[in-house]
């Protein structure tokens, strides 16, 4: 079983979505956890609020995290409530889809902050504790459209293809440190962000998965716990496909 009491868990945009299943998988493990949030206040303080109902433990911290300054205030924040922190899981990120000759500039730049930027400047800010702690689990959220690529999603395969390449060259750098870098490729999970698509879009799509559905926040959320944990203490660099087999 895995067991994450004692831990102190950070988790990025996790107001809602995967975000929010992995906070509260990670508090039902036992770890303390911060929710991160950037504009959703009200749906973050719900976050601690069920946590809390259940026996854990748990604040939720605003913060852009896609710009350096506020990542950092949201990592001392962490490290000031809980005075340590052992699991970061950067899950911030956004969509801004269309076909690359029509997508404008600041729309690639938007995503690649948000998306990839946002893992940069969390894991900076995070490092300093976790070498001073000897330990540290890192779990980044990237996407199938990082690994296949995506029509319409340009920008959005770039900045998650960025994240799997930051994760394995951070691995490398800090395994000897004690801290263990890994990535959760998610395939197509029922969001905020696909439940926009038409249903002849989700209709086709399925038949893509050899599972024939769409995978679940909760599934996503085992596998980052997974990864978080002891369980995981020989794994590093490594990106694990939650995806029904699509990749």
């Amino acid at each position: 079983m895995i067991d994450l009491h004692g831990k102190v868990a950070l988790v990025t945009g996790a107001s809602r979505g995967i975000g929010r299943a992995i906070a509260i998988r990670l508090a039902e493990l036992g770890a303390s956890v911060v929710v991160n949030y950037f504009k959703s206040a009200d749906a973050a303080n719900q976050v601690v609020d069920e946590i809390k109902a259940k026996g854990g433990s748990a604040i939720a911290v605003q913060g852009d995290v896609s710009k350096f300054d506020q990542a950092g205030n949201v990592v001392k924040a962490t490290t000031d409530a809980f005075g340590r922190l052992d699991i970061l899981v950067n899950n911030a990120g956004t969509t801004r889809d269309n076909l690359l000759a029509l997508m404008k500039e600041q729309d690639f730049d938007y995503i690649i902050e948000n998306d990839l930027k946002s893992v940069f400047n969390c894991s900076k800010a995070a490092l300093r504790q976790m070498m001073k702690q000897k330990y540290g689990r890192v779990v980044n959220i990237t996407s199938v459209s990082g690994v296949m690529g995506n029509p319409g999603q340009t920008n959005y395969s770039a900045a998650k293809a960025g994240v799997i390449g930051f994760t394995k060259a951070m691995a490398k750098e800090y395994a000897p440190k004690g801290i263990a870098v890994n990535a959760v490729a998610a395939g197509y999970i029922p969001t905020d962000l696909t439940n926009a698509l038409p249903q002849d879009v989700k209709t086709n799509i399925v038949k893509f998965i050899p599972m024939q559905r769409f995978g679940t926040v909760e599934e996503v959320a085992d596998v980052v716990a997974f990864l978080a944990s002891d369980r995981a203490s020989y794994i590093t660099g490594q990106t694990l496909a939650v995806d029904g087999g699509m990749v």
